[in-house]
């Protein structure tokens, strides 16, 4: 099962992590439209990725809820028919819940690093050390915690769990 180290931190000043994003990739990255479903499972979290534009990626992965670099094992399949496989794991499975954001994406070396703008949270950012075979995780967790320097993410900043977790934390807490 592929894996990455990652870890994900709430946005203080977005133009300036842009623009360190930027200089770091060398790139203006890329604009990525998502609407994430999660689903309930025993297990791990299973989500499908509808790309809004016809395509998606039903993705399963297992990670600890930390804040923090952290390894993150994962599977990944295509589809080309993501809300008609939507409506199918909606009636097997349920529905935890959708989180929908505006992503740019910069690769840094082996590391994806996404600036998101999620709808209902605000502005965060991804780190997604990508492993290479044979690479060992205290490897990929030194590159985060350098690429959290060079972008100037704080401790303090970071954030357990997903996207969805914050979601559903706020809507308990205004008594949805």
């Amino acid at each position: 099962m592929p894996s990455n180290v990652e870890i994900k931190a709430t946005v203080r000043d977005r133009k300036y992590l842009t623009q360190r994003a930027q200089e770091l990739s060398g790139s203006d990255g890329t604009v990525v439209q998502q609407m994430d479903t999660f689903f309930k499972v025993g297990r791990g979290r299973l989500k499908l990725r509808d790309f809004l534009d016809g395509s998606g990626q039903l993705i399963f992965y297992e990670r600890p809820d930390m804040d923090g670099p952290k390894l993150s094992n994962y599977s990944i399949s295509p589809t080309n028919d993501p809300r008609g496989l939507g409506r199918v794991l909606s009636d097997a499975l349920g529905q935890l819940g959708q989180v929908k954001k505006e992503r740019r994406l910069y690769m840094v070396g082996q590391t994806r690093v996404h600036v998101d703008c999620v709808d209902g949270l605000g502005d965060f950012m991804e780190l997604e050390v990508v492993m290479k075979e044979n690479q060992t995780t205290e490897e990929g967790v030194t590159i985060a915690h350098q690429l959290m320097q060079d972008l100037g993410v704080k401790n303090e900043d970071l954030i357990d769990g997903a996207y969805m977790d914050l979601l559903l934390a706020k809507a308990q807490q205004n008594g949805r």
